[in-house]
């Protein structure tokens, strides 16, 4: 049995960047971090030769080309395991349309755990490369790059999306001081909703050659933030956050709406300085930043609404349980 655990993540600026249709032509760039909400991947040896699935369905399979989970079914085909296993997806929260890349998560946790069921140790890079081949080229999702490479990688980072396809990576070296109070100036509260994001996404996608002046101004917001932190300089992120979402707002019609400009105001009014929608937007999860004299404030503003609290996570995608005895079969 192998069980492997990989992050969600929280993307502070620069999101849009990643897709190939703005990074071929002026590279992009964002600044994440993984946090301590996870997806898991379980991969059990059967004695037969069947294929058994556990998710939010359960399916049973003689072939891989039956399997009805997209991402299940390419990361067996990618990875060479064809037969003979039983795969449980488990997740910390909802993992589908929570805005924290859960998809690119599982996609990445499936892949480590399924090499190592092989007795394979891949590395991050790879399995970033590899998730992105079955997102983005195999199943043609409207998405980019960042959230595989976070899942994989884990840590407080910047990437840098090259325009040849390759990817830079960077450990933001701030000190651990620094990191616990970004944590306690930073909270998840939920809209009360998911969404599907592959919609506005597709619309964000089409419109990325009228919107090149907004993504142009976000791929600056990154830059300034990658400068700030690795200053050990957290001050200016409600600020960089604010104008992050009053730029992405623009980048396709369903990212905000009014409930959501409802629930923002009301957290700017009650002390946070900004924030925004995690993900495609539409749903899932709010990102607000406050300064510590306004927490109490912020919670009496926010109390109708679901907090989730969390921290970076250091580590990316890896296999937290490992009982693999050799392949009889």
């Amino acid at each position: 049995m192998i069980i492997s655990q990989t992050p969600l993540r929280v993307s502070f600026a620069g999101g849009g960047t990643d897709f190939s249709d703005y990074y071929e032509r002026n590279e992009g760039l964002v600044v994440s971090t993984a946090i301590d909400k996870f997806a898991y991947v379980v991969v059990k040896e059967r004695f037969d030769d069947a294929i058994y699935l556990n998710y939010m369905k359960k399916e049973i399979c003689d072939e891989v080309d039956e399997v009805q989970h997209d991402l299940i079914r390419e990361a067996m085909r990618l990875s060479g395991v064809d037969r003979g296993v039983e795969i449980t997806l488990l997740s910390d929260i909802p993992s589908e349309g929570a805005g924290l890349g859960s998809s690119s998560s599982f996609t990445v946790g499936l892949l480590n755990a399924l090499y190592t069921y092989q007795g394979m140790q891949v590395p991050a890079e790879r399995l970033a490369e590899e998730a992105c081949t079955i997102e983005i080229e195999r199943l043609g999702k409207p998405i980019g790059k960042q959230d595989q490479y976070i899942a994989a990688f884990g840590g407080l980072r910047s990437f840098t999306f090259q325009r040849d396809g390759r990817v830079e990576t960077e450990l933001l070296t701030i000190s651990s001081l620094r990191i616990r109070e970004l944590e306690m100036r930073l909270r998840l509260y939920f809209t009360g909703r998911t969404r599907s994001a592959d919609a506005i996404l597709e619309e964000q996608k089409e419109k990325i050659d009228e919107r090149m002046a907004e993504l142009d101004a976000i791929k600056q917001l990154a830059v300034e933030l990658r400068r700030n932190l690795e200053e050990d300089q957290i001050e200016q992120l409600g600020e960089i956050l604010h104008a992050n979402w009053t730029l992405k707002r623009k980048l396709a019609s369903a990212i905000s709406d009014g409930p959501i400009e409802e629930m923002y105001e009301r957290a700017r009014s009650h002390g946070a300085l900004g924030g925004k929608v995690c993900g495609a937007g539409g749903g899932g999860f709010l990102l607000v930043y406050t300064p510590a004299e306004k927490q109490d404030q912020l919670s009496r503003g926010m109390e109708e609404y679901r907090l989730m609290p969390f921290r970076s996570e250091r580590d990316g995608s890896k296999v937290i349980f490992n009982y693999r005895r050799d392949v009889w079969k």
